[in-house]
């Protein structure tokens, strides 16, 4: 057991409001923390020497290279500040590093971002905008349709697609719902409908996205589901990127078949989002491409992002070092073969 004041952490891809959310939620802990900017990779690894646990984000990339380097730097444990873990080679880790997550923190945020996403591509308040501020004030090519009595899509019954779920029928709307676990009294409850997920394709006017990354997740929106669609349909994505095989969502965008996205997760975000390419070529032709799109709105994956959310990471992060640093039982473990209790050991 270590003392917490004791405790050296490397926290990588820092952002200042990272700095800031941890700073003051480590006012409880009193762990000494080194903010490193950059991202954690092959190169970055070494500034975990001297640390006893590092803090690492959804777009660093932890992969066999990676966790050699972390071991070598006496590294075995690590703890991320999300909820996915797509980016860890958890099979190589196996028996040299062990990971903790934050299983939720943001689910009203995240499904406050997608009505917000729906919302705006539907009355293009954000065309309307830049129009008014170029004293432009005709409304043609602004129109919308009314969200009452349309069909919603829910993919996910989990946290989040259920508080998406219960926002969307306040707004009038009919709303199903599609998960290989379904959270079936709860849908009762509500007055959703539990569909399988090509009924889901067919039946929706919007179809928005709350399940994880999976084998079987993995391009879940593609060519062949995107042609079972009603014509015009609207996708938002605040999952993951790679839930949508984005040249098939291009195509189908070209040609009417999608009538807009809402985008929030990209398939190869780790190069661009956070960042400022603001001075830079995109050499990102898919995503460039996404951009030019009228009805298509892009954020950079943030969703999460409330002041709530971040004293939640920060918060639940620090908590599960207290767990490791006080040799308790970890708690929020990441693992590849949980248990029926959801523990890895």
């Amino acid at each position: 057991m270590k003392n917490l004041n004791e405790v050296k952490i490397a926290f990588f891809d820092a952002k200042p409001y990272d700095v800031e959310s941890f700073q003051t939620a480590n006012q409880r802990y009193g762990y000494q923390i080194d903010f490193f900017p950059s991202h954690l990779d092959e190169k970055t690894a070494a500034l975990a020497h001297g640390a006893d646990w590092v803090c690492a984000f959804v777009n660093d990339d932890i992969n066999r290279q990676v966790i050699d380097a972390l071991v070598e730097n006496g590294i075995h444990l690590v703890a991320l500040r999300s909820s996915g873990y797509n980016n860890v080679d958890l099979r190589y880790s196996a028996g040299k590093i062990r990971y903790v997550r934050v299983p939720a923190y943001s689910p009203h945020g995240v499904a406050e971002h997608a009505l917000a996403m729906i919302l705006t591509l539907n009355r293009n308040t954000h065309r309307a905008f830049y129009r008014t501020r170029d004293l432009n004030f005709s409304i043609n090519g602004l129109m919308g349709f009314e969200l009452y009595n349309k069909t919603a899509g829910v993919v996910g019954t989990g946290q989040i697609g259920r508080i998406m779920a219960e926002k969307l029928l306040g707004l009038g709307m009919k709303v199903i719902a599609s998960d290989p676990y379904p959270a079936r009294e709860w849908a009762a409850q509500k007055g959703v409908t539990i569909v399988n997920l090509e009924t889901l394709y067919q039946e929706s006017d919007i179809i928005t996205l709350h399940c994880p990354l999976t084998a079987q997740t993995a391009h879940m929106i593609n060519k062949a589901t995107i042609a079972l669609m009603k014509p015009g349909v609207m996708i938002i994505n605040t999952g993951r990127g790679k839930l949508i095989r984005t040249e098939d969502l291009v195509d189908a965008l070209v040609s009417g078949q999608v009538g807009y996205a809402g985008l929030d997760v990209y398939e190869e975000e780790e190069d661009y989002f956070f960042e400022d390419y603001s001075n830079r070529i995109i050499k990102d032709e898919i995503l460039a491409r996404l951009l030019t799109f009228p009805n298509v709105l892009v954020t950079s994956h943030q969703a999460f992002f409330t002041r709530e959310a971040l004293a939640n990471i920060a918060d639940i992060t620090l908590n599960n070092i207290k767990v490791w640093a006080e040799d308790k039982p970890l708690v929020n473990e990441v693992c590849l073969e949980p248990k029926a209790d959801g523990s890895c050991q």
